[in-house]
């Protein structure tokens, strides 16, 4: 009776209504108000300070029905939750989640949800209705209190406005400044708030549905647009599939289902909002019963350093010579798969059950099997999709340990359908799924494990094309944990053993190089999810570079737990990761050099032996130039390292 009588009050009284319609989560950090009248719109307060203003939220039905217009409310209740979240492949091994629901049921068959955790806030739609709806389109609007500054990623112009690989570079600017920009805003869009906090703008559990895109709004505000439906397709030159033409509606959907969650996560700080989990805790569960076949780990990549071996008594390329090589270089190293990308099947044909005589894959996987070696084959993606079950069938059986999909550039619902048909059929033959041209993630690794990557990130292979002034890959990069990193995994592709400094930097396709130095690649192995990661650079140059090869492959993929120490949005960022009793520490800065304490304090008792690789003495002028160094820590320790201009350090801690 007690907790029935706090919930009565907490609807009525936690926020100020003027109707007697406004209700309200509240927790140690955040506030969200939802007021319902003529329209129903949502709030969210940090520590007592506005931060989004009332934003309207509805949702428009080819028939002209609006849920949102004029609604009326039939029941609103609250309740806490709590519950634990096993997370195969994840960051963390385990989640324990606790959140307070506010439920809100309309008349008309229709309701909203809101969740307020302490990372954030969200909430969706949830419909019941005896028949299915076509969707023209639907109002999410993001109204802050202030016109803040921001990080946010545009759309590069297509003659598809929707169209996007989803690999830009960040811009720095306020909300405003979104009127200016002729393209979209994508997710996750990042706001400092200032005292208020730090938040995201994005989305999770994006099933039969289309992703958001963000645009101006007026003012300090951001709407959401989401693609229209495809009508028709065309194919390019590599069998990609992209709309031609496009309906006038975003989605046609069951009429009984959920929709996606509309997200602000939150952290007091910057460090404290790359520590969020939000968007997997809001996903669907596993849908794979037994994910025990699930594994992660490195693999090399030929792709990025076009198949260039030195040293070798033939001729390397897109052959079954050339990648048994791979396979050897990958035992020898303990790597543990090799990655076959593009041109191992014709495009003649663009049949996946054959590939080029040259390239013969079933001696190749046989061979790696000897080995110890698993092999992952890329493809384009419509390809693969449009004989999905004949193709995973064949090389399950062959013992293909997965496939890296590509050249999709799209997050409408006709794809995002196929993302989750792919993700399920692979699934159902024990095969793993690495998708490229590629939206962000919204929770799809929580709900089918075997989802092992993603992209949508200004990765490393821009340096193939991208020059110095068009290209600032360490601000990038130390973005990424509090961006895009800070909402699931991403194939970023790290590794280069050519490290160039800032006025040395030269894009050449062929023989690609990275910027900054080569502890701030080592550093990128601890510091970016990705469950399996790239070996970006050739085997020779890998064999030349064997110390910082077998230190790079110290370096778990998946770990059972992640935590961001310090670091600020477009300056710095320190990581630390542990799997089982062993921890390793990222960090890495701008082209600004910093110096930089590890403090120690998460470790047990005990004493820990620590490798640290750090930049050498040289490495502001020299990218390449490092140094690697033994210590003995524990908990009571703190290190100073210094860090050149586009540098970095990793550290692996093993307990004594």
């Amino acid at each position: 009776m007690l907790k029935k009588l706090f919930w009565t009050l907490a609807l009525s009284s936690m926020c100020l209504a003027l109707d007697g319609k406004t209700y309200s989560l509240k927790n140690d950090a955040l506030e969200v108000c939802v007021s319902v009248d003529d329209i129903v719109t949502w709030s969210v307060e940090a520590g007592g300070i506005p931060v989004l203003s009332p934003s309207a939220i509805s949702m428009t039905f080819a028939d002209g029905t609006v849920l949102g217009a004029s609604p009326k409310v039939l029941k609103a209740s609250v309740k806490d939750v709590q519950e634990t979240i096993q997370a195969p492949l994840y960051r963390q091994s385990r989640l324990d989640v606790t959140y307070r629901m506010l439920d809100i049921r309309f008349a008309g068959g229709w309701a909203l949800e809101f969740r307020l955790y302490p990372d954030g806030a969200a909430y969706r739609f949830r419909t019941a209705f005896s028949e299915g709806k076509c969707i023209r389109e639907e109002q999410a609007e993001f109204r802050f209190a202030q016109d803040f500054p921001v990080a946010v990623t545009y759309t590069t112009p297509r003659k598809d406005k929707y169209g996007s690989s989803f690999e830009d570079q960040y811009v720095f600017e306020k909300v405003s400044d979104a009127a200016s920009h002729t393209t979209f805003a994508y997710a996750p869009l990042y706001v400092n708030a200032g005292e208020a906090g730090r938040f995201l703008i994005t989305e999770s559990d994006v099933e039969q549905y289309p992703g958001m895109f963000l645009r101006s709004g007026g003012g300090s505000s951001y709407v959401v647009e989401h693609p229209l439906y495809p009508g028709s397709f065309f194919l390019d030159e590599d069998n990609a599939r992209y709309p031609k033409t496009r309906e006038d509606y975003i989605a046609k959907v069951d009429g009984t289902r959920t929709f996606p969650w509309r997200m602000l996560i939150y952290g007091k700080t910057d460090v404290d909002l790359a520590n969020n989990d939000m968007v997997y805790k809001t996903a669907s569960p596993c849908r794979v019963a037994d994910t025990s076949w699930i594994s992660g780990g490195h693999s090399t990549w030929d792709w990025w350093n076009s198949i260039r071996i030195s040293g070798v008594d033939f001729v390397s390329g897109i052959n079954t010579q050339t990648y048994k090589y791979y396979v050897d270089f990958a035992a020898e190293f303990g790597i543990e798969n090799i990655l076959i990308d593009d041109g191992w099947y014709s495009y003649k044909t663009n049949n996946l059950l054959e590939g080029i005589p040259e390239c013969n894959i079933p001696e190749i996987v046989e061979y790696a099997k000897s080995k110890g070696v698993g092999v992952m084959l890329w493809a384009v993606g419509n390809t693969f999709e449009s004989r999905i079950e004949e193709v995973c069938e064949h090389y399950s059986r062959m013992g293909v340990k997965g496939f890296k999909v590509d050249f999709f550039d799209r997050q409408d619902q006709e794809f995002v359908e196929s993302v989750y048909h792919m993700a399920e059929v692979t699934s159902r033959y024990g095969l793993t799924i690495d998708y490229h041209g590629m939206y962000k993630p919204t929770g799809l690794s929580r709900t089918y494990p075997n989802v092992v990557n993603y992209e949508g990130v200004f990765g490393l292979e821009q340096l193939k094309w991208t020059d110095g002034l068009n290209a600032d890959m360490p601000l990038n990069d130390v973005m990424l944990p509090f961006t895009r990193g800070a909402v699931g995994p991403m194939d970023y592709t790290p590794g280069a053993m050519v490290n160039a400094t800032r006025q040395n930097f030269r894009a050449i396709r062929h023989m690609p190089m990275s910027q900054g130095t080569r502890a701030h690649q080592v550093a990128l192995y601890v510091l970016f999810d990705s469950p399996v990661v790239m070996l970006c650079d050739t085997p020779t140059n890998y064999i030349r570079e064997a110390e910082t090869t077998r230190y790079i492959t110290s370096i778990p993929t998946v770990f059972d737990e992640s935590r961001v120490i310090d670091g600020a949005v477009g300056e710095y960022v320190v990581t630390t990761r542990r799997k089982g009793s062993s921890w390793y520490v990222g960090g890495i800065t701008t082209w600004v050099p910093r110096d930089v304490t590890v403090d120690f304090s998460f470790l047990g008792n005990g004493e820990y032996s620590a490798t640290i690789f750090s930049d050498g003495a040289n490495a502001d002028r020299i990218g390449e130039d490092y140094v690697i160094r033994t210590l003995t820590v524990n908990s009571g320790s703190k290190l100073d390292i210094h860090c050149a201009p586009g540098g970095g350090f990793a550290v692996v801690l093993n307990r004594k």
